[in-house]
């Protein structure tokens, strides 16, 4: 069967800068930013992402393109006779999976709150009130089991389209709209009485409030960020190296998709500061932010129920980015596996993720246990645990390892796929910072995380 292709560059980095957008942009980088000391985390966090995340997803684009496969089988066409990296390409998909277990509740979560928010169901409440609505969703397996559902039948429905047809065509439509909202919610934060303070607060350098949280704190906080922005290791970003051609260099194409999500990342940071110091409230991390701190705001706010309506459509189309293109992973992984097709893989698919996303919606509720406290709570945090501690440092390192290594593809022909075409280069004297000096990082953001979160 011929390898289906992207059918544009846009499409291509739309679909893949799409996979790399989600909650967390929203939901926790604001925060630890304005806690690290603004404009000085923000510095780090670029830093972090050039000499971190973007060598890293040019290493998943390079097996994708030069194996033309999926995750799942890309180690097979590449290694040498008698190697195991391909048992990695099986993490992947397990990894995949994991992910989706508790993302389409989540991303059930945005569009609930889309839809409460559009029909005035949060307007006129008071803080106590606001607050409850979340509780209220999340003690209601039914409503969000409805939710859960909508989100796998709507991703399984576009994959199953096809990768032009579907998936390319509605994601282009998506990732623009979902821009053009932002800059449209950020322009209406900046003249707000508060924006003042809140820019300076955000993007002012502040080194004294730096040394408050711990310098090394604030840098591993930016580096951890960068790291895991990208969803790299799972082979997201891998599957779409595969459907594109050899025109451009991969360098250039993963700086375009790092510049993208960092927009956002950085945008969502102007559209909730300047609304806090506006409204004297304080910025949260998590779920307290997106489902309670700034429906707060909107409640109180001009208009509130239009930006509120449009933020969380904003947020719906920042996690149904994500879930069309792991979904679409998931898919071409099935298809690979089992030879059936995309309609088949999309049907089991459907099924499976449905079952599987289950435990996330009634950890909250009828299957709530205290075990997950160490985690966070619930079965998400767990699951979350599994998917952003083990699977992305641990699934980044092997990627790494096989592309720079002479017991793996090695660097010359690792060097050489990423070249092909027009664009930004790898040159050889990076070499001994991405055979030796990397890897370590990448171990030590992996060793940080278990002991921070079990020891610290």
């Amino acid at each position: 069967m011929e390898r289906e292709t992207l059918k544009s560059r846009l499409g291509f980095i739309l679909l893949s800068a799409g996979c790399a957008i989600g909650i967390g942009n929203v939901w926790k980088f604001p925060y630890i930013a304005g806690q690290g000391g603004g404009g000085a985390f923000v510095l780090f966090y670029l830093v972090f992402l050039v000499i971190l995340g973007l060598p890293i997803m040019t290493m998943e684009f390079a097996v994708g393109r030069a194996s033309r496969k999926s995750p799942v089988r890309a180690y097979q066409a590449l290694e040498k006779p008698g190697q195991k990296w391909h048992i990695h390409g099986y993490l992947t998909l397990i990894g995949c999976y994991l992910l989706m277990m508790f993302y389409t509740t989540v991303a059930g979560w945005m569009l609930h709150y889309f839809y409460m928010t559009a029909i005035g169901q949060l307007s006129g409440l008071n803080a106590e009130q606001v607050a409850g609505k979340f509780t209220e969703m999340l003690a209601s397996p039914g409503v969000m089991t409805f939710w859960m559902v909508f989100v796998v039948a709507l991703g399984i429905l576009v994959c199953a389209k096809g990768l032009q047809n579907g998936l390319e065509r509605v994601t282009k439509v998506m990732m623009i709209a979902l821009l053009a909202i932002m800059v449209v919610l950020a322009v209406n934060s900046l003249f707000m009485p508060g924006a003042k303070e809140g820019l300076e607060f955000y993007l002012v350098p502040d080194f004294a409030r730096m040394q408050e949280v711990g310098v090394v704190n604030t840098l591993v906080s930016a580096m951890n960020q960068a790291f895991f922005t990208l969803s790299l290791g799972i082979g997201a970003m891998a599957i779409f190296g595969s459907y594109i051609g050899k025109e451009h260099s991969l360098l250039g194409e993963s700086v375009r998709i790092v510049v993208l999500d960092t927009f956002v990342a950085i945008t969502a940071g102007l559209i909730i500061f300047p609304a806090c110091f506006t409204y004297g409230v304080d910025q949260t991390s998590g779920p307290s932010l997106i489902f309670i701190t700034l429906p707060n705001i909107f409640a109180n706010m001009a208009l509130g129920r239009l930006w509120g309506t449009l933020f969380f459509l904003f947020m719906a189309f920042a996690a149904l980015s994500t879930v069309l293109a792991v979904f679409e992973n998931i898919i071409c992984c099935g298809m690979e596996l089992t030879g059936c097709s995309r309609r088949k893989s999309s049907l089991v698919n459907l099924v499976l993720i449905i079952a599987l996303s289950m435990p996330c919606v009634l950890g909250y509720n009828l299957w709530a246990w205290d075990g997950f406290a160490v985690f966070g709570g619930a079965v998400l945090d767990f699951e979350d645990f599994l998917v952003s501690n083990l699977f992305l440092p641990l699934g980044s390192l092997v990627y790494l390892l096989f592309c720079v290594t002479k017991y793996g593809w090695g660097w010359d022909n690792y060097k050489k796929e990423v070249n092909t075409g027009k664009g930004l280069k790898m040159h050889d004297w990076m070499r001994g910072y991405l055979t030796y000096v990397l890897p370590v990082i990448v171990l030590f953001i992996f060793a940080f995380g278990i002991y921070d979160k079990f020891f610290a």
